[in-house]
């Protein structure tokens, strides 16, 4: 014979096992965030960090490059001043 249940024990014993299922689900969480920092094979901890830093790099990069692009320019004129210059002393 089987006896029903009344909905507030089904509700009663529901509860438990909800409760279990988070801690359950949080355990989980927190052992893997635990592996993913021993190992070093998760993600960083400060991504924000790390992003604005990269963004950073890449701007000082640009910058870099554009008075790369200066100085060559600047290096191209002093060499033609420079050819100029000989030629009209070797005249």
């Amino acid at each position: 014979m089987q006896t029903k249940m009344s909905p507030s024990k089904t509700a009663r014993n529901g509860r438990p096992a909800a409760y279990i299922t988070r801690l359950e689900r949080r355990l989980s969480e927190a052992l893997g965030k635990t592996a993913r920092e021993t190992s070093g094979l998760g993600t960083p901890a400060d991504i924000e960090t790390l992003t604005r830093r990269a963004a950073e790099l890449e701007q000082q990069i640009l910058d870099l490059r554009g008075e790369r692009a200066e100085r060559n320019e600047d290096l191209e004129a002093a060499r033609a001043t420079n050819r100029e210059l000989m030629n009209r002393l070797n005249r």
